[in-house]
């Protein structure tokens, strides 16, 4: 039982809905932006892609096109592998994919039947070697297509491997350049696999990419955090507000108590 403080004040249910009714005018100003950003995200121009990446999965290697599996749209899930690197900077890989982007592999199956029905697939894509994403997917008990890009371009150049020896810097969609504008400095402990969604279009046999996003860009995909957002006690993290209303667990993203879903269950 996680304790708790700073707790909401007990009030009649009248004085309750009034509060509400002001917090509900704040919640659709909210849902009103979001449907202008979401308008906006529809009217960004789109790039061809024309490389012929080459991915690994159940039936052996497969195109960009054979992922949309006959659907015109195609929302990717680049999903985080976990590596052993020698001094060297070679790479092994493990038999687990990273925690948080497990979290939200998590919660994928539900999903797919919602988009399927309107005209969009959903894949993620690693780039470990086949064999450990379906063992690993095997583990989780997930159904969701899970494919392989390695030993191709395709992570390097959809900026979800970031490697200055492989290709120009982008994180979080800024260049080695604007992190330092923003007093980041780039350095070689950055290297390595990020999580990230992409959205691709099918228009006949051609394929277009339609957007990107990183970091708190998919928060909205781990830990149920739309339905914690809801509760009094809400995420449970260290940042939030009022302070000290309930123990942080730590279960944030990256956090110490963050574990792959089924080592919950032990």
């Amino acid at each position: 039982m996680t304790s708790m403080a700073n707790l909401p004040e007990v009030v009649s249910r009248e004085e309750w809905l009034a509060a509400r009714k002001e917090l509900l005018a704040r919640e659709k100003e909210l849902t009103h932006a979001r449907d202008r950003v979401n308008a906006a995200r529809r009217r960004l121009p789109m790039v061809r892609v024309d490389k012929p990446y080459t991915f690994e999965g159940p039936d052996g290697p497969v195109g960009l096109l054979d992922l949309f599996e006959g659907r015109p749209q195609l929302v990717m899930h680049h999903f985080m592998w976990t590596y052993d690197i020698d001094a060297d900077g070679t790479e092994h890989p493990r038999d687990t994919g990273c925690s948080s982007c497990s979290s939200a592999a998590d919660q994928i199956p539900a999903r797919l039947r919602q988009l399927h029905v309107r005209n969009t697939s959903l894949v993620a894509v690693s780039r470990a070697p086949y064999e450990k994403l379906a063992a690993y997917r095997a583990r989780m008990g997930w159904t969701f297509p899970w494919y392989s890009s390695a030993g191709s371009d395709f992570n390097y150049d959809f900026h979800a491997t970031v490697d200055d020896r492989v290709a120009p810097v982008q994180v979080n969609l800024r260049s080695e350049a604007e992190l330092a504008e923003a007093g980041t400095t780039w350095s070689e402990e950055w290297r390595g696999d990020y999580p990230g969604i992409s959205a691709f279009l099918r228009v006949g046999d051609e394929v277009f990419h339609t957007y990107a996003t990183f970091g708190r860009g998919i928060e909205e995909f781990h830990n149920g955090y739309p339905y914690l957002d809801l509760t009094a006690l809400g995420r449970q993290e260290v940042w939030e507000e009022p302070e000290d209303r309930a123990q942080p667990l730590g279960l944030q993203v990256g956090g110490p108590g963050m574990r792959l879903p089924d080592e919950y269950d032990a």
